[in-house]
């Protein structure tokens, strides 16, 4: 299965390992034959590496914000534990981290992982991040409007390339949760 997306022309992720990060490509070659979405619904297509920042990507390759979703890396902490978790949220909004999210993983304190660490604990570049391929035991919380999606674009654990998945493949990855009111909308 391919098709276009905006400009971009996408292809079978599968068949191009060469668009992925590691972790991304060792997911898809285990996705579970009764996932809601089968593997060959999530396309990856080329992109410039230097527009692969949400807003120019989408000015680019004329991709709506709301057809775009961002996968943030959050830190909380209570005491001396660190919880890590991933947030998927549309472009049009933004993760409520000092909220939904901290009550969520019941840590005091929650920010955004420092991109440094970010990039060391998931394989991936920043500004690529993806919740495909991600640590096990990290949750991940993806907002309810990203699961209401025909289709969204997301990272590909790299800068060179982007993801097109159906937006209910994202609430059926191992170990995510559908929040409703995870994102407040931006403006």
């Amino acid at each position: 299965m391919a098709g276009v997306m905006g400009s971009l022309q996408t292809e079978s992720a599968q068949s191009r390992s060469d668009l992925l990060a590691v972790p991304v490509a060792k997911a898809l070659a285990v996705w579970p034959a009764d996932a809601p979405v089968d593997v060959d619904q999530v396309l990856v297509a080329p992109i410039d590496p230097t527009l692969a920042d949400t807003a120019a990507f989408c000015e680019a390759y004329g991709v709506t914000l709301a057809e775009s979703a961002n996968c943030v890396i959050v830190a909380g902490r209570r005491g001396e534990v660190t919880k890590y978790a991933a947030c998927i949220v549309l472009a049009t909004t933004r993760a409520d981290v000092n909220g939904m999210v901290r009550r969520l993983l019941d840590v005091r304190k929650c920010s955004f992982a420092p991109m440094d660490e970010a990039v060391s604990l998931t394989g991936m570049e920043f500004g690529g991040i993806t919740p495909i391929g991600l640590p096990a035991d990290w949750p991940i919380l993806v907002d309810s409007r990203v699961i209401a999606a025909p289709h969204v674009i997301i990272g590909s654990g790299v800068r060179h390339s982007k993801i097109a998945v159906p937006g209910p493949a994202l609430g059926a990855l191992p170990g995510a949760q559908v929040i409703e009111g995870l994102a407040k909308e931006v403006g």
